[in-house]
């Protein structure tokens, strides 16, 4: 009997990969997500951890009259909205602060920031206002002078963890998710239709998926999927490398972020509150794929200049971890790699092959997007698509109050089940915060020598490491600490203490090759 194939193949498993799988998921189609690295292990799990419209890109609307820039602000605030509803446990709202040395400035900001509240409508999460230089002085004891700071509101959120959520939440759905499973090559049926991709996993092992539609979902490797369906393909994609580096100094005590407005090359930093340490980014330099992932040592001394220029008072500045992320920058269609028309939006292209390709974008519009993806599929499918079923996230419940009210209430019963230390409230706030109200029934299938706290940074411990490898698709190191715990992104040095507990469940499982990360 002939294998049936999928409605659909969807390469690669980060922000937009996964969502398309999620939303596809939603509509009864079967599907098939395939990932060739870790589930969101690129720059999907390596951003600077905000669900925002982009201030930045609301100025420059202005500034250069640009309504599609407008609109993308516009989009990527109700996506804000939508997700701090949708994922409370990953993602919160977080204040930050706009300095500025003059009243004028103070104006302008207020007036812009004003824009920025009202672009919102009724995802709004907090209007902005007036700080005084006594209470941003509070706030951030270490900052030089300023004369005040206009104050907005913005999400931040794990990245990695909803990236992962939104596959496994698919994946229960009934999608066939694989990740360490890249696709080489791409097959074309008689009419030059693409009908099916083949794969190959860590082990050498290929396999052939037959689908009715694929998507190419691959981020900054968009151009390699294309051209393996199409070799006279145009590239589409650059790429900008982010740099971030995390200090150990606690820059920002008050849990008030720092957006620096301007630098001296006309750039946008921030500096987060982030695990009670501070978090500083982002770079933008234009970088071959493959360095992409790798933070420069200028690149490095570019980000500590400016936190030492706006935090002169801070005796020493450590860092303690590092990373660095690749933009997927979308050239329009039809101009020349040296077109310096690189924005932020999404694009859809589908090949006369059949290939769908969802390309550009941002993380805080990945619904979007696969939004728009799946009315290509429909189109290549020549169905109408079904209505969306409700589907929660992996976690959650059926609504916001009721997610809130069920971590309220798993909170008192964690307290029972979990050892009676230093560490429990934060232990509590860890699991709650990475796993929802699935952090309970995680818990107590343990045994309860596995659920004593590894570290007093992130409190890890050995259930949470086994339940990553059995039931979250784990397969390395990196995996865990970095993505499966955030561990690796806040003290390289701690994770690597880890590692050895992590290789002994990798061992106990299936004796998947550990994976080394850099700090």
């Amino acid at each position: 009997m002939a294998e049936q194939p999928f409605d659909l193949l969807v390469i690669g498993a980060g922000a937009s990969g996964a969502s398309v799988a999620y939303e596809a998921s939603r509509r009864g189609l079967s599907v098939a997500l395939l990932e060739g690295g870790d589930i969101g292990g690129g720059t999907s799990c390596r951003s600077t951890k905000l669900l925002h419209g982009g201030v930045r890109y609301l100025e420059l609307a202005f500034k250069t009259l640009d309504l599609a820039q407008l609109k993308l602000v516009r989009e990527a605030l109700l996506e804000r909205g939508h997700w701090l509803q949708q994922a409370p446990f990953l993602a919160h709202r977080l204040e930050l602060a706009l300095p500025t040395d003059h009243v004028l400035g103070q104006a302008y900001y207020r007036l812009g920031l004003g824009l920025y509240d009202a672009l919102s409508g009724r995802q709004g999460i907090g209007s902005s206002r007036l700080l005084s230089r006594a209470k941003l002085q509070q706030a951030m004891p270490l900052l030089r002078p300023c004369s005040g700071a206009v104050a907005y509101s913005d999400g931040q959120f794990n990245d990695a963890r909803l990236n992962l959520l939104l596959a496994l939440t698919a994946e229960r759905a009934g999608v066939v998710l694989h990740n360490h499973c890249r696709v080489i090559a791409l097959e074309k049926n008689l009419d030059g239709r693409l009908c099916a991709a083949v794969s190959e996993d860590s082990s050498g092992q290929r396999r052939r998926w037959s689908a009715r539609v694929i998507v190419n979902a691959t981020g900054i490797h968009a151009d390699a999927i294309r051209q393996m369906a199409d070799p006279d393909v145009t590239p589409r994609m650059l790429t900008s490398r982010g740099t971030h580096l995390v200090v150990k100094e606690q820059l920002c005590p008050g849990g008030l972020g720092l957006l620096v407005p301007s630098t001296d090359d006309g750039r946008v930093l921030f500096m987060l509150p982030f695990f009670g340490r501070t978090l500083v980014g982002t770079t933008d330099e234009a970088c071959p794929q493959e360095e992409a992932t790798t933070p420069s040592e200028s690149e490095e001394r570019y980000l500590l200049e400016y936190v030492k220029r706006w935090f002169p008072s801070a005796s020493a500045i450590n860092v303690t971890s590092r990373w660095a992320g690749g933009r997927p920058l979308l050239k329009p269609a039809g101009e020349g790699l040296d077109s310096s028309r690189v924005v932020r939006e999404h694009d859809l292209e589908t090949l006369p092959c059949g290939l769908v390709s969802v390309m550009g974008g941002k993380w805080t519009t990945c619904r979007p997007m696969a939004l728009d993806t799946l009315a290509a599929v429909e189109a290549q499918l020549d169905r109408p698509m079904p209505a969306a079923c409700p589907l929660p996230l992996q976690g959650a419940a059926g609504n916001h109050a009721g997610t809130l009210a069920g971590l309220e209430a798993q909170r008192q019963r964690l307290k029972r089940v979990l050892p009676d230390g230093q560490l429990q409230n934060q232990q509590i706030l860890h699991l709650e915060g990475h796993h929802g109200l699935n952090a309970l029934p995680l818990i107590e299938a343990a045994d309860a020598s596995e659920r004593e706290p590894l570290s007093d940074v992130i409190p890890l411990c050995l259930a949470e490491v086994r339940h990553a490898v059995q039931h979250e698709h784990a397969r390395s190191r990196e995996d865990v600490l970095a993505r499966r715990c955030r561990l690796a992104m806040v003290d390289a040095a701690e994770a690597e203490r880890l590692q050895p507990f992590v290789d002994q469940v990798l061992d106990q499982t299936d004796g998947s090759p550990a994976v080394a990360f850099g700090g």
